[in-house]
């Protein structure tokens, strides 16, 4: 295919005349100076008329640079000196694709040469000129390690506080500890000031974990960078506030929820991590025991009625519920959920994420549900009367919801929902199940290990008729794969009450929690604890982490 020039372009859109092309051409055959610098410099047109042009010649797609964060391991590809003097940077690649973006992607020149360097196939596209020296100054020149970076910093420049937040050392930090906190699937990333440093931890596998902490001289520019590109006010250190960051890296986004909050030695920021990339949705693989799937699975299938996933933050709740959607997702029903937020997109459901300032809650967006036919609706999170309300309503009339509760276990949910003030008769009729959750850590399984626990472990764990039996436990010794924590990633456990006549019955004469849980238990629920325990004895987990997560059944 022949691309028309790009002259020929820009005159057929009425940006230059074709006297000013036959001019700028004339004076190019003497300097050989490029097109479109030289109707840049004489004003005749904008770069990014230039560039939208070019777009149109090439069919090569524009690129923004400033969402992006590139890892470290993609900008070693291109020697620094190479990506200034040529005006490009690698941002990602997936298998043997190397993504570069350039001033001019067109120039064949570079991108054979680029292809040699690298040994992989180049696919050039455009950025703008600016964007690619500010990437340049980001991530070229001491992206190597933290301390490098420090070492960097104008201690001159330390006076100027938050106005280091647009310096090309405090982006490196922040874009370093971004980049090393996705890398190592951390849910979230702690930015704490202390009296004499700048504390950082993440939130790996369900445990705080310390990482080199910074000097507190570079808190306030570094706080400050996490508010700019959050979009929160810069000036405003007395009060919390909330934002959102959205990022790319590599071939996916990576949504961050951003919280500050004043203490007494400077503003505290934490950032949730939501990357999709680490959801993994499928009932089989969360860890349910055979006899637990078929009964969830069994009540998934009811055609109205309430199904409650409870357990605290971060316990996998919502991993649960997409799970279950996408069983129930078929084209023969109509699936609406509210969330906050989306994290996960379903192809055939229709999902809504609550906007409180506009108004949209999640009892707002439950009652526009109800006048949209739906089969199956999913709310987020129960947390006011009126969202409880409305669910119970729903589930009365034929539908069937799937809902979160923060409860810390099945049979207490039933009493939060009459505490919140739905009736216990309303309670008792729209509930099919409860089912609480947590997460235990796995061994790591290139460092794992076997011993033999002591009686008093098994005494502790109510597993006395197991000693002598010749038991064996597994730990992890740690490694550099676990990060020396002898754990690699989680499993559920699961605590599934159903509702049947006797437990209905229980809580419309208002049980409390302990008498509907015993009353569950000779009916063959299984708890937390013997959860754990059967996750312990498989060989899944620790005794530490049973201990940790779950608490004795009384």
């Amino acid at each position: 295919m022949v691309h028309k020039k790009i002259g020929e372009i820009l005159v057929g859109k009425g940006l230059i005349s074709s006297q000013q092309l036959e001019e700028v051409l004339e004076e190019q055959r003497l300097t050989g100076d490029k097109l479109g610098d030289m109707l840049i410099r004489k004003g005749w047109i904008s770069r990014q008329d230039f560039e939208r042009c070019l777009t149109i010649q090439t069919g090569i797609v524009k690129f923004d640079l400033s969402s992006y964060l590139i890892e470290p391991d993609i900008i070693k590809l291109v020697p620094e000196d190479f990506a200034r003097n040529y005006k490009l940077i690698p941002v990602f690649m997936i298998e043997n694709n190397l993504t570069v973006a350039m001033v001019d992607p067109a120039n064949v020149f570079i991108a054979d040469t680029l292809q040699r360097m690298t040994k992989l196939n180049v696919e050039p596209v455009l950025a703008e000129e600016l964007d690619i020296k500010k990437a340049h100054d980001q991530y070229y020149g001491g992206m190597g390690g933290l301390e490098e970076i420090v070492a960097s910093i104008d201690k001159d420049k330390l006076a100027e506080k938050e106005k280091l937040g647009e310096e090309a050392p405090i982006v490196k930090i922040v874009n370093y500890l971004v980049i090393q906190a996705v890398q190592l699937k951390a849910s979230d990333i702690h930015i704490e000031p202390e009296a004499k440093l700048l504390n950082i931890r993440y939130r790996i596998d369900g445990i705080l974990q310390h990482r080199p902490s910074l000097p507190k001289e570079l808190a306030p520019a570094i706080i400050s960078r996490f508010k700019i590109i959050a979009g929160l006010d810069i000036a405003e250190k007395r009060l919390p506030q909330d934002g959102r960051i959205l990022i790319k890296m590599g071939n996916k986004e990576i949504d961050f929820r951003v919280s500050t909050c004043p203490t007494v030695y400077g503003e505290n920021v934490v950032l949730r991590i939501l990357d999709k990339s680490n959801l993994v949705v499928g009932l089989e693989s969360l860890g349910f025991s055979l006899r637990e799937l078929h009964l969830f699975r069994e009540l998934l299938n009811s055609p109205y009625g309430i199904i409650l996933v409870t357990g605290p933050t971060g316990s996998g709740k919502t991993t649960t519920l997409y799970s279950a959607l996408q069983i129930l997702n078929k084209d023969d029903v109509n699936i609406m959920t509210v969330e906050d937020p989306v994290e996960y997109q379903f192809s055939g459901i229709r999902q809504v994420q609550v906007n409180p300032k506009a108004g949209l809650t999640f009892a707002a967006t439950l009652r526009s549900f109800l006048r949209q036919d739906p089969n199956i609706i999913m709310v987020g999170e129960i947390r006011d009367l009126e969202t409880a309300e409305i669910a119970v309503q729903a589930a009365l009339t034929g539908h069937l919801v799937l809902s979160s509760l923060h409860t810390n276990d099945a049979p207490t949910a039933f009493t939060r929902l009459v505490d919140m003030g739905v009736e216990p008769f309303l309670v008792s009729s729209s509930l099919l199940c409860v089912l609480a959750q947590r997460l235990v850590r796995k061994v790591c399984e290139k460092c794992k290990e076997f011993y033999t626990p002591s009686n008093e472990v098994l005494k502790s764990l109510g597993l006395e008729g197991k000693i002598g039996q010749g038991v064996e436990f597994i730990r992890g010794r740690g490694c550099n794969i676990c990060n020396k924590t002898g754990y690699k990633e989680r499993r559920g456990i699961f605590e599934l009450l159903k509702v049947t006549p006797p437990i209905g019955e229980a809580v419309l004469k208002n049980a409390s929690a302990d008498e509907i849980r015993n009353l569950a238990i000779k009916e063959g629920m299984i708890t937390l604890r013997q959860a754990a325990i059967d996750k312990l004895l498989s060989g899944v987990t620790t005794t530490e982490e049973v201990i940790r997560v779950t608490l004795e059944s009384k």
